[in-house]
């Protein structure tokens, strides 16, 4: 007798795609489970068919995901490390507004991942008339179903998007996610779930730690910032956060390749704060391509305050990056190393 491959693991955290309409609006429906294998029983026979089996875990307090925190982030990585094993794949329905974030978060903390992390959620409720959930939801069964899949991934309108690689690009749109800076790991054709060839992360980059699940919890409120500029931003301004003893590390998002205000002051609050052990990095406001930190005479001042250089890097991959390294009793050095070291395809 032929053993049963093993089941996916489904993780239902919130969202919209579990949502139900109320009094009050949409919110968290209840007996999530049954309607999922409800809807998905809906389907034509020969793509239930293909649907492989699942055991879905439910949060007991599901919630809107802009309410997420790094604490959520390390809660859930910590829940995947202690059931992968159990599993050939991994499904996380997650509320679409901060999807990208936990995905990049989740792609640090499993490091070395041996089978497939696919998340989604939907831009409409489960039940509702034109709803994007059931198709969503589906496609990430069918790719988290491939061996071949080894790292987080974003299954959304039919693609499947590299999570630290992956925006939230519309409020409302069905196609509401976009990889501005690499290209699809996959997508649906008709009914088939195609992984394109060479896309995927490298056998290399398997030599990462297999896990890192450090407590971001001393992170969580504040100590990391993600600092936009803006025309007439002031030093005063930019110290207000940086001076701050609680900040260990910020996201500058910087003009054009990598340019600043020519400021000597403001200069020198980023030049403190980096001197102090502060963990700064800088990446363009711009979604597409890449910055280089002193290839214009205003961006110099960058380079000479200590502030490194996200080249592409998303804003969420990036914030997430530097939460996850500060997270870790590592030396100065060590942390502004890693952080320029590609570790799950995030730069």
């Amino acid at each position: 007798m032929t053993a049963a491959a093993p089941s996916l693991l489904v993780l239902y955290t919130g969202g919209t795609l579990g949502m139900v309409e109320t009094s009050h609006g949409l919110a968290p429906g209840g007996d999530f489970e049954a309607r999922l294998r409800g809807a998905l029983d809906t389907l034509p026979p020969a793509r239930r068919a293909a649907l492989p089996a699942f055991t879905l875990l439910e949060s007991p307090s599901p919630i809107d995901s802009s309410a997420a925190t790094p604490v959520d982030w390390q809660r859930l990585a910590r829940e995947i490390a202690a059931r992968y094993r159990d599993h050939a794949g991994i499904v996380v329905l997650h509320g679409t507004d901060t999807l990208a974030w936990t995905a990049s978060s989740l792609a640090f903390q499993l490091q070395g991942l041996d089978r497939p992390l696919v998340t989604t959620g939907a831009m409409r409720p489960l039940e509702a008339d034109g709803s994007d959930a059931l198709a969503n939801v589906e496609t990430a069964l069918r790719f988290a179903a491939n061996p071949a899949l080894q790292e987080v991934a974003i299954a959304f309108a039919g693609k499947l998007l590299r999570g630290v690689r992956t925006r939230k690009w519309h409020t409302s749109a069905p196609d509401a996610f976009a990889s501005p800076n690499y290209p699809l790991l996959g997508e649906r054709v008709d009914d088939d779930a195609v992984l394109y060839p060479g896309r995927g992360l490298e056998v290399q980059q398997r030599g990462a730690p297999r896990f890192e699940l450090p407590d971001y919890a001393p992170l969580a409120e504040g100590g990391v910032a993600r600092l936009v500029l803006w025309p007439g931003i002031t030093a005063r301004q930019v110290a207000a956060w940086l001076d701050d003893d609680r900040l260990r590390g910020a996201l500058l998002e910087t003009w054009g390749g990598g340019n600043i205000p020519d400021d000597p002051e403001l200069l020198g609050v980023l030049a403190r704060a980096s001197g102090e052990g502060k963990l700064l990095a800088a990446i363009s406001q711009c979604p597409r391509g890449s910055i280089a930190i002193g290839s214009y005479a205003a961006g110099r001042g960058l380079a000479d305050a200590g502030v490194l250089c996200g080249e592409s890097m998303t804003p969420e991959a990036a914030l997430a990056k530097l939460v996850h390294l500060l997270a870790q009793p590592l030396d100065d050095a060590e942390r502004r190393r890693r952080f320029l070291t590609p570790l799950v395809g995030e730069r």
